[in-house]
Formats: structure tokens, C-alpha cells, sequence
């Protein structure tokens, strides 16, 4: 999936600008990186478009994996986007939601499953008006 569109189906299904729109895409990924367990997510960086993918690769990338909940990994995107709690919530929802339609089922799955536990709650939520 090339950048403009990725970002596009983001802005969609969140509501938000373009350039807001990549701004947390960009923060989402770097919080994944940071919490990705197991092997490194090079396999999901090839599949996105090619202004994204280096930040599942990033240098905190090679720190290992940062325990937090979901409250925490909003909290660094929002953080990191510059935005507040409910934004970086629906905006969140709107890239892993993009995320599932730029990469099969199972490599979904397997990204997912690679983050601690406890984040899966907020990496779930689609936003309510988005209907595929």
C-alpha cells in the first residue's frame, strides 16, 4: 500500500487531517516498535508503505520490548503526535484498522500477538462510524 493511500484510509476512518492523520500513524508505529516482543518487525516494515516502515525498525526498536498497558501506549502516542487522549485513542483505532487491510490475516494476527498482552485492548477499537 503506498504512503498517500495508507494515510488517506487513516484520515477516513479517524476524522482527522491528512497531516494529522500521518503524524500519528508515524507515533503508533514508533510505540509498536517499542513494544514489540519475539522476533523483530522488519516482516510487517516491508509490507507498509515506504515513509512508515522505518519506524518499526527504529533505534528503540533494539532496546526490547517496553512493558506498558493500554492506557500507557496511548499515552506515548498521544505524546509523541502531539495530541490528546481521545485522539490519539480514535486515531490509534484508525491505523491498526488500516494496518488489517494493508497485510493479510495472519500477519495481522501475528503482529498483534507479538505485543505484550495487556496491549491489546487498545489496539482493538475501530472507530464507531467506520463501517469497512
Amino acid at each position: 500500500m503506498r504512503f498517500p493511500r495508507f494515510i488517506d484510509a487513516v484520515s477516513r476512518r479517524s476524522g482527522l487531517p491528512p497531516e494529522q492523520a500521518a503524524t500519528i500513524a508515524r507515533a503508533v508505529l514508533q510505540t509498536m516498535a517499542e513494544r514489540v516482543t519475539g522476533r523483530p518487525a522488519d516482516d510487517l516494515a516491508g509490507r507498509l508503505p515506504d515513509e512508515l516502515d522505518g519506524y518499526l525498525s527504529g533505534p528503540d526498536a533494539d532496546a526490547g520490548p517496553t512493558p506498558a498497558g493500554p492506557g500507557e501506549f496511548l499515552r506515548r502516542v498521544g505524546e509523541r503526535a502531539g495530541v490528546d487522549e481521545v485522539t490519539a485513542q480514535v486515531g490509534t483505532g484508525a491505523v491498526f484498522a488500516t494496518l488489517r487491510e494493508a497485510v493479510t490475516v495472519a500477519e495481522f494476527r501475528e503482529m498483534v500477538a507479538r505485543l505484550p498482552m495487556s496491549a491489546d485492548g487498545a489496539v482493538e477499537p475501530l472507530p464507531p462510524s467506520y463501517d469497512g
